[in-house]
């Protein structure tokens, strides 16, 4: 484990001399494991974790039984990476609430990929808009089963008016991973613009986040997951 130990402190050295500049997949892997695995050479893991999920993007994505199931990675290895996930959320919607819509659509895509697109379970959310053009929160109004019946369009209203919000997206994500719309998703917007319009609430969009995609009503053809 010496060997482990001298590779873990050169990667530590690198990344704090230039962060991740030149450094590939299987040594970011490397560096990560470093705080989290101590009974086994991070080299062989990194590997293992590479050839199974192929890139950093395959890890974060993986359930935490599929990392435990690969190499013996263990219940810690994957409760890490699912904290890093779930910090790099949080830091996302950090910058995104108070920023302008127009200028920050890209990285309320990348937030939505980050914590929709691997989801087993289908979530809806709602992205409140101030008369400002600012997003002044993104708010998840349900989740399991989504229809007509269990995203009721009054909840969405009464939480713009507790936000004080004049502009909306309806967001959910489809765990098949298609972002293809359905009848019922049809159905669904159609319920929900009336109701907003009843109370001059403007509809921005309306999106489905897929595995590797996403969809886009307003312009009316998917979108290709940030990379």
């Amino acid at each position: 484990m010496a060997e482990s130990a001298k590779y873990c402190k050169e990667l530590k050295d690198r990344f704090r001399a230039s962060s991740f500049d030149a450094f590939d997949d299987r040594e970011k892997l490397a560096l990560l494991l470093s705080y989290s695995t101590f009974a086994r050479d991070v080299r062989v893991s990194a590997k293992e974790l590479q050839l199974g999920f192929g890139t950093v993007r395959g890890v974060m994505d993986a359930t935490g039984e599929e990392l435990a199931s690969l190499g013996g990675l263990g219940d810690t290895t994957a409760t890490f990476f699912h904290l890093l996930k779930e910090v790099a959320g949080i830091y996302l919607l950090g910058s995104l609430v108070g920023s302008v819509l127009e200028a920050s659509l890209g990285e309320l895509i990348d937030y939505l990929h980050l914590t929709l697109s691997t989801e087993r379970v289908e979530k809806f959310l709602a992205v409140y808009i101030d008369s400002d053009d600012k997003v002044v929160a993104v708010d998840l109004l349900h989740e399991g089963t989504i229809n007509r019946t269990a995203v009721y369009p009054r909840k969405a209203i009464e939480r713009a008016f507790a936000r004080k919000a004049c502009s909306v997206i309806f967001v959910h994500n489809h765990p098949s991973g298609d972002s293809t719309p359905s009848r019922s998703d049809g159905e669904l917007a159609v319920a929900l613009e009336r109701a907003a319009a009843s109370v001059e609430l403007r509809v921005v969009d309306h999106l489905i986040i897929g595995r590797n995609g996403h969809y886009s009503a307003r312009a009316g053809v998917p979108g290709q997951r940030p990379r």
